[in-house]
This record gives structure tokens, C-alpha cells and sequence, in this order.
């Protein structure tokens, strides 16, 4: 059975992030939501997506491509041969999926419309946006309390750097969000911020100012789902309520925080303090990454509970 058969009708889901995060939380998501959208970070610039953002000047288009992958239906052989990466040559390390996309922008002078071609080719469920349509990198504001407080840019550098991050941002500053992605979630039934990289992945999203202040005044309710553990250097030392500050202090709106209390640290008591509502599930698959059958469960219970 379709995915699209097993969905409620008329549930909007809209998913925020980046990278592998977002695209677990696509997978979960696509399995009970009658309409997914992904709004994803475009401020990558390592890589295949950082080559092809610097040779080609286009949005980089890894991100995009891991949820186009997520959304593709199951038996779908571009959405396999999206993932094959090169190995030798000039080629060497990009991703074929990349290609495509970087080439379909090239032609049709649309990096959306690009999108949407590649998503007719793997017959996705649902639509992925990026954030801005803006040309944007990454910085952050790091051990800002301390005599050595300074600014680096990049996101790999900043993914990467040694100290606490306390603050992130876009440049330009006024990057302008994607009308659809702003529409969706002024739409949606749920808006979930997915899991991954915090500051290089979920927060560049919310740096975008239409973006955060659609999440602060969605009426939908708004799930952040919180990572199974640290990620070193970028998150190192931080528990779960940290996890969920960091959010709170970038301007976004918080309801829901879903953690599993097998994994990162959570002290339920300090996540009511911050004003959102602590939802303990098991989420954590046997290789300690985020199941998507057990997130869906998960997902799909909030709703049912509001």
C-alpha cells in the first residue's frame, strides 16, 4: 500500500531542517501526514553542494537531495541512483543526484522548478523548499561570553569550530524565506523542527526572519525533535533542555519537545520552565540513530492529542 493510502486526508505536515535529520523526519512524517513539505537549509558550502555552490553559483543542492530521496517512492530507481557518488576523476565525491539538480537549475533558470522536476523523476510524495532563495552563508557568534569571542563563517567552519557556539545568523541578515515555504506553515497541522546538526542545520532555517516569525505565529503545533546524543564539536556538552534554549533564543516558537529518555539527558522539569511541553518516546532504531517507523508513531500521536 502507497504511502498516500495509509495518510490521513488533510493533515498538513510541515517539516524544518537539513542534511540527514530532516530526511529521518521526512520518512517518519510521509507515513501518517496527507501533505508533507520540507523546508530546507541552504547554507552548506562543504562538500559536493560547497564545489558546486562555488563553480556553478547555485543553491547547494545536497540537502535538497537527501529529502528528495526521503520523499521518492520506495521502488523508484532515480531516487537509488540519486545517492550514487562518484569515485574517481573530475567527478570524484559529487553525488549524481547533485548533478542533476545543479544541472536542471542551470537549464530552467529556477532552482524551485528545478526541484520540482527532479521530484517528478523519483515520483515524490510531497514538495521540498529551500529556506531562502537567497545566495547565503552561515555565521556564528562562538564562546561570545568570554574574553575570546569571535565570529566565524562558513558552515563547515562553523561545524567544526572549537569553543561554544551562542548564536547563529545568515548573511545577508534579510535573506527573504520562500513564499511556499512561509505559506505551508502558516498552513499546517504540525510543524516539526527535525532533528540533526542544531546549529549548521535546524537554526539556519530559522535564521531566515519570515521563516522564524511563521513558526512563532503558526497555529499549528510545534514539535522540536530533539537528537539522541551530542554531536561533537558542534553540540558537545550540551543536555537536551540546551538543545531546546538554543532554539527559544533564535526567535522560534516551541510546544512539543520530543526526546527519548534512554538517550541525551533530559530534565523534564527545566524543558516545562522554557514553556514547551516534554513528550518522552522511544525514537532510537538499534544503531542509536532515529528510527522512522518508531518517530512516526510518535509524531502522529501528538496530533491525535490535540
Amino acid at each position: 500500500m502507497s504511502d498516500a493510502r495509509k495518510a490521513k486526508p488533510g493533515t498538513r505536515v510541515v517539516a524544518l531542517g537539513g542534511g540527514h535529520g530532516l530526511a529521518v523526519a521526512l520518512q517518519a512524517i510521509r507515513q501518517y501526514a496527507g501533505s508533507t513539505t520540507a523546508v530546507v537549509s541552504v547554507a552548506d558550502d562543504g562538500g559536493s553542494s560547497g564545489r558546486l555552490r562555488r563553480d556553478l553559483d547555485v543553491a547547494p543542492p545536497g540537502d535538497v537531495r537527501k529529502c528528495l530521496v526521503a520523499l521518492a517512492a520506495p521502488d523508484n530507481l532515480w531516487a537509488h541512483a540519486f545517492e550514487y557518488r562518484f569515485e574517481s576523476g573530475d567527478l570524484d565525491g559529487h553525488a549524481l543526484g547533485n548533478l542533476v539538480l545543479a544541472g536542471l537549475a542551470e537549464t530552467l533558470g529556477d532552482f524551485t522548478v528545478a526541484i520540482d522536476e527532479a521530484g517528478r523523476l523519483l515520483d515524490v510524495v510531497g514538495r521540498v523548499r529551500p529556506a531562502t532563495t537567497a545566495r547565503v552563508v552561515l555565521m556564528a557568534e562562538v564562546d561570545a561570553e568570554s574574553a575570546n569571542a569571535r565570529s566565524v563563517e562558513g558552515q563547515v567552519a562553523v561545524m567544526n569550530v572549537a569553543g561554544r557556539i551562542r548564536h547563529v545568523e545568515l548573511i545577508p541578515g534579510d535573506a527573504p524565506a520562500h513564499p511556499d515555504a512561509v505559506e505551508a506553515i502558516a498552513g499546517a497541522d504540525q510543524v516539526v523542527l527535525a532533528p540533526g546538526s542544531l546549529f549548521t542545520s535546524l537554526l539556519p532555517v530559522l535564521a531566515v526572519p519570515a521563516l522564524r516569525d511563521a513558526v512563532a505565529s503558526t497555529p499549528a503545533r510545534v514539535v522540536q525533535v530533539c537528537n539522541l546524543r551530542r554531536q561533537v564539536p558542534e553540540t558537545d556538552g550540551l543536555d537536551a533542555a540546551d538543545h531546546l534554549r538554543a532554539v527559544l533564543e533564535h526567535g522560534a516558537r516551541v510546544d512539543d519537545f520530543l526526546y527519548d529518555p534512554a538517550t541525551l539527558l533530559c530534565d523534564e522539569d527545566e524543558i516545562r520552565t522554557l514553556g514547551a511541553r516534554p513528550v518522552p518516546s522511544q525514537m532510537a532504531g538499534p544503531d542509536m540513530a532515529h528510527d522512522p517507523a518508531r518517530l512516526a508513531i510518535a509524531l502522529q500521536s501528538l496530533l491525535a492529542s490535540q
